[in-house]
This record gives structure tokens, C-alpha cells and sequence, in this order.
């Protein structure tokens, strides 16, 4: 059974950084492409960053493109999203998703999801 657990959301203010992890068990992250996607209050889900199973494709919505980096050690069988400069719009509940090989924009295209982390920007 397909596991995603998140963690290294929090409260943060206006400019400062977050990592967050995203661990994969149940299975090997071989073969497994990774997305992380946020969902604030009354919005929809969005996509925030995708990572294909050998990490040599990355992507990134406009939003948070050149603060965002996302990263992967299959090793360890986990995702990281590193968030820098980060904003008060940037406050939502994260999630990461996993599906075969490639790492898509639509929440749709993925088949396991973690229950997500909560980071907060204030302002």
C-alpha cells in the first residue's frame, strides 16, 4: 500500500524559508514521478512543482518559479520542496502526489496523495 506522509510545514513570516519533505513508503520511488501542489481556503488545488523519477525534468508554476526548488533522494525515498522568499500568498495546505514516471500539472493525472502540511506566511 502507497504511502505519502508531509512534513516541515509551520508558520513563517514574509521572506523567510521553509523545506518541506514528503516520504514515500509502501513502495520504491524508482520509477515514480513526484508533484507538490498547494490548496488555499476557498480555492482550487494547484500545481506548485513536478519532478519526473529521475529527477532530471523539473517544473514549476509561474508563481514560484525562482523561489521554489524541488528536489528528490531516492535513497531515501522522499521529495523536498524548498521554499525561500516566500509570501503571504503563499499560505496554503501542501501536498505532495505521486504517479508513474512523469510529473504532470494536473491534480487529475496523479494517483497517491499525502494529507498534506499546513505553512502559513504572514505578512
Amino acid at each position: 500500500q502507497v504511502q505519502l506522509v508531509e512534513s516541515g510545514g509551520g508558520l513563517v513570516q514574509a521572506g523567510g524559508s521553509l523545506r518541506l519533505s514528503c516520504v514515500l513508503s509502501g513502495r520504491t520511488m524508482n520509477l515514480v514521478g513526484m508533484g507538490w501542489f498547494r490548496q488555499a481556503p476557498g480555492k482550487e488545488r494547484e500545481f506548485v512543482a513536478g519532478i519526473s523519477w529521475t529527477g532530471g525534468s523539473t517544473s514549476y508554476a509561474d508563481s514560484v518559479n525562482d523561489r521554489f526548488t524541488i528536489s528528490r533522494d531516492n535513497a531515501k525515498n522522499t521529495v523536498y520542496l524548498q521554499m525561500n522568499s516566500l509570501k503571504p500568498e503563499d499560505t496554503a495546505v501542501y501536498y505532495c502526489a505521486a504517479r508513474w514516471m512523469t510529473a504532470p500539472m494536473s491534480p487529475s493525472d496523479y494517483n497517491y496523495w499525502g494529507q498534506g502540511t499546513q505553512v502559513t506566511v504572514s505578512s
